[in-house]
């Protein structure tokens, strides 16, 4: 079951804090998509997951820790589907491959005559190219301050 993809871009693997109800889960395994966004707790830990917020959140706890009542495979293992990983790729290394990745795409779409695709395809570049300049923006406030 690979779910690394959504909206047409590859979601990015990593580790995030989620809310159920009351209880905020740290440290569970997600995929995230850098065009729209969407988070969702990866297929692997799905299950332990939703167990553990049912159990956290019955007892009124606050916050837990997932990696505390869990074995997960290593995030190598974990994220092996995924394009890009945020535990080893660096913001702007994930806004590259995913725009590469993307115009890559839009070359196919537009061979196809694909209108439909192709303006989504750019929608999507759009984002990615706003994102870049962000991080571009971040980037050069960080290195002035140093």
């Amino acid at each position: 079951m690979d779910m690394s993809f959504c909206c047409g871009a590859s979601m990015i693997g990593t580790r995030g804090t989620l809310k159920h109800i009351r209880t905020r889960i740290h440290n569970v395994p997600i995929l995230l998509c850098p065009v729209c966004s969407r988070v969702q707790v990866h297929y692997l830990a799905l299950m332990e997951y939703e167990m553990l917020a049912e159990y956290a959140h019955g007892d009124l706890v606050a916050d837990i820790d997932f990696s505390d009542y869990t074995d997960m495979p290593p995030p190598a293992e974990l994220f092996a589907n995924c394009v890009n990983n945020e535990e080893t790729d660096s913001p702007g290394e994930v806004v590259s491959s995913q725009i590469d990745m993307a115009l890559d795409l839009l070359a196919i779409s537009d061979a196809l005559g694909d209108r439909e695709w192709t303006e989504q395809l750019r929608a999507r570049l759009a984002k990615l190219a706003r994102r870049s300049v962000k991080l571009q923006g971040r980037a050069g406030k960080k290195a002035s301050a140093d």
